[in-house]
């Protein structure tokens, strides 16, 4: 939203601050300023000169001798100029002077151009003469302005007057960035009015007086609203015997501050209502309204529609038309149609300023593909009580403009007038909400200075339509803070008693996060909804549980169309994003979100679990480094019993022989493994992928963060080392749990340090062997218990066929 400094004084004449003064008060006071340009920067010491007399340049062709009376003196300027006369008032830059842009119309210095008198081609100047780029504007501002040459000023201008201030430019255009909650301020009586509160002034809106003949629209045109909830309003007026012509130079500067090209009366006026009161408004030839009748109703599906811009658009039920009786004529509040358009030959014309559903508009907009301005006003959701003012407003101007006749009396379809909030006035709140000590009547002052009503019987705040950000208590505080001034809030520590405390699941979550990053991995974060064609790329069977999705009832597009009930595809486009950026190597986690439905339809939401996935690639990583890094994060959680490995996890996405599920305490926690080939392929990953995912609720119900110390043993340790031949089916896993059982609480650690398949060992077999470690906290061991665990051992190994080697 922009507006010019001297339009917002015009409502606010009492406003007297300079730029600065007003963006930094009016940033402090919540309507935050964004930029802040000022139109006369590096404007110095120019005036109205008046042309007396021009004479050719003795030795150069392309410069003239120009005799130029500035009010005080008479000067004498050389210039290439050739577009003014006799007679012509230009704007001159005395010696020592400023202007802001350069004499070929480039890019404007940071500093502006000095201008000192001095010889042309040896005659002396003791000037410049400019032309409206050289004074840092340009024809968009002021189109009467020449393409190049001097701009020349009105007969009527005072001679020696400052030509600054003569063309408006003592102004400063500014930038806000609005909060799309506050859609009062995207008009400029709304910054207006904030500006007004701000300096504590008196705003004065404009004075919008009874236009019309006599005559009564109702004898010229029909309105109907046949869907009164996407047309909350529709007004019209009527305007006879149109003159058209260029608007008024002052609204022609204050469309262009709002960056509007200004293009005839009629059409300024519409837009300068769209940004004065934030009302856009439309215009129809009149002439073209078949039946003289304007309906507004839903447009078919399949309907095809010319849009003014020549396009032609495909309409559905879901949108909104202007109709007359026979055709389509615009699309409501975003753009009128090829076959109403206003043409220079227009004689009657009527304004329509309607209050259209901004959810219903954004959409349609979207779904068309086409914003406007006015769509963009819209959308926001606007009040319905500023389009009687704004169409009376617009008629008042074009009688002051002398563009037309008003026609008597408006059409207004209101079927049911919105209403302001009322907000219950609890100062000891708003006071223990801001850490004030703010008085009842201090914060009633407040409110008065924004125009909001207070009723003293039911000590509730009226807040007026155009305000419908106000509905609690913590916003009225909102307007008190900000009033009052945040700087002057004192800073007070908390007061609540109770001790804030991590949840224990974002506790477990933040220890698998940081061991994850302790053992090298990087975090990664992927969309939550996919495509339905990731269960094809990861080999999900057809009837698989995994297949049942929540479906997302307005996607982006197909691949983002449901809920995602495995973690495995954002973590395999991100690592495959590395591989084909030649990464050599990556170690990804995240923690994702799985969504899986109760049942289907839903009547209940879904379960949503947080889910560690861990994913790498390298020729350093294998299966085994993976189970290290799951481990160490049962380490981390204070899980000090060993997992369990379940080889043949089955899971169709896993290569068959390197997948094993995970167990603890007899639940299963997840599973990981190498990523099948095929995978890899669908995913354009040619290198092997090692892939673990762990369960967070469940890690939940085991983790500990209940830490015991014990001290330093006080007896030796001793070792024995077991070498044995164990069948190729028989998983080092199975053979660690028995010997733990079997070893019992003298066997304080055990470790696989050899394992071996060749020629030496039995078809069939592998070697293996570990090194055990006992160790008793009270005594000194002695031979004759070791060797009784040892039997227990060696027995229970026997038991499984597992044979010592010699």
């Amino acid at each position: 939203m922009n507006t010019s400094l001297s339009w917002i004084k015009a409502y606010v004449p009492d406003l007297d601050v300079t730029p600065k003064e007003y963006c930094d008060a009016m940033t402090l006071s919540g309507t935050k300023v964004e930029t802040c340009t000022l139109l006369d920067k590096n404007l110095e010491k120019i005036v109205v000169g008046q042309i007396l007399s021009i004479d050719p340049h003795p030795d150069a062709d392309k410069l003239v001798i120009c005799q130029v009376d500035v009010g005080t003196e008479k000067l004498q300027i050389v210039t290439g100029a050739d577009n003014m006369r006799v007679g012509d008032k230009v704007a001159v830059v005395l010696d020592g002077g400023k202007v802001a842009g350069g004499h070929d119309g480039g890019p404007m210095p940071e500093d502006g151009i000095r201008i000192n008198a001095g010889k042309l081609r040896g005659v002396e100047s003791y000037g410049m003469m400019c032309s409206i780029e050289e004074m840092g504007s340009s024809r968009e501002f002021y189109p009467e302005a020449p393409v190049s040459g001097l701009y020349i000023f009105p007969q009527d201008t005072p001679v020696g007057a400052d030509a600054v201030e003569v063309l408006g430019l003592h102004d400063a255009v500014i930038e806000y960035e609005i909060t799309s909650n506050r859609v009062d301020c995207y008009s400029v009586l709304g910054i207006a009015r904030e500006a007004a509160a701000t300096f504590d002034k008196p705003f004065h809106p404009p004075v919008v007086a009874k236009t019309g003949n006599g005559e009564d629209i109702h004898d010229y045109l029909k309105v109907s609203v046949e869907d009164t909830k996407l047309c909350k309003r529709y007004c019209a007026r009527m305007v006879k015997n149109i003159k058209l012509g260029p608007s008024p130079k002052w609204m022609q500067r204050r469309l262009a501050s709002n960056g509007i090209r200004p293009i005839n009366n009629l059409v300024d006026i519409t837009n300068y209502i769209m940004e004065e009161y934030g009302q856009p408004m439309h215009a129809f030839d009149y002439d073209l309204i078949a039946g003289h009748e304007i309906i507004v109703k839903r447009a078919k599906d399949g309907d095809k529609f010319q849009t003014l811009d020549g396009q032609v658009r495909t309409l559905d039920s879901t949108m909104l038309m202007i109709n007359d009786a026979e055709k389509e004529v615009g699309i409501a509040g975003i753009m009128g149609g090829e076959n109403s358009k206003i043409t220079d030959d227009v004689k009657t014309m009527v304004f329509e300023c309607a209050c259209f559903d901004g959810t219903n508009n954004r959409l349609t907009s979207r779904k068309l593909g086409l914003r406007t301005d006015a769509s963009g006003k819209y959308e926001k959701g606007i009040d319905p009580n500023t389009a009687e003012e704004a169409v009376n407003r617009a008629c008042q101007l074009v009688e002051e403009m002398g563009a037309g006749e008003v026609v008597g009396g408006m059409i207004d379809v209101y079927p049911v007038k919105a209403a302001g909030n009322r907000v219950k006035f609890e100062p000891d709140k708003i006071n223990a909400l801001l850490g004030t000590d703010i008085s009842p009547e201090t914060m009633k002052g407040y409110f008065r200075k924004l125009d909001l009503g207070f009723d003293e019987e039911t000590q509730e705040v009226v807040v007026p339509s155009w305000r419908q950000d106000l509905h609690y208590m913590a916003d009225l505080a909102e307007e008190v803070a900000r009033f009052y001034g945040y700087a002057n809030i004192p800073t007070t520590l908390p007061g609540s008693r109770t001790a804030g405390r991590i949840p224990f699941d974002k506790r477990v979550q933040d220890v698998c996060r940081e061991t994850a990053e302790f053992c090298g991995f990087s975090e990664s974060m992927t969309y939550s909804f996919e495509s339905p064609k990731v269960f094809d790329k990861l080999l999900i069977p057809a009837d698989s549980s995994l297949r049942k999705t929540v479906t997302i009832n307005n996607p982006l597009g197909e691949d983002f169309s449901i809920m995602r009930t495995l973690p495995l595809n954002g973590m395999l486009t991100s690592l495959s994003t590395n591989y084909n950026r030649r990464n050599k190597e990556a170690r990804l986690y995240e923690m994702s979100k799985i969504y899986l439905p109760k049942q289907l339809p839903l009547t209940e939401l879904p379960d949503e679990r947080v889910q560690v996935i861990l994913g790498m690639y390298g020729e350093n990583f294998d299966f085994f480094n993976m189970k290290g890094v799951v481990e160490e994060i049962f380490a981390r959680l204070g899980m000090r019993e060993l997992p369990e490995y379940v080889a043949e996890a089955g899971k169709p996405f896993l290569h068959p022989g390197r997948q094993a599920e995970v167990f603890y305490g007899g639940k299963k926690l997840g599973y990981l493994g190498e990523l099948h080939p095929d995978v890899a392929d669908n995913y354009d990953l040619g290198t092997k992928v090692y892939l673990a995912v762990l369960d967070v609720p469940t890690l939940c119900e085991f983790a500990s963060f209940d830490y015991k110390y014990t001290g330093i043993a006080n007896f030796p340790a001793v070792t024995r080392d077991l070498s044995m031949l164990v069948k190729k089916d028989i998983t080092a896993g199975e053979v660690e749990k028995m010997i733990r059982q079997r070893g019992g609480r003298l066997l304080e650690s055990l470790e696989l340090f050899d394992i071996y398949e060749g020629a030496q060992v039995l078809t069939g077999y592998k070697s293996m062997a570990y090194s055990l470690t006992f160790r008793a906290k009270d005594h000194t061991l002695e031979e004759k218990e070791i060797s009784t665990v040892m039997k227990k051992i060696l027995n229970g190994l026997e038991g499984m066929d597992i044979k010592l080697r010699a």
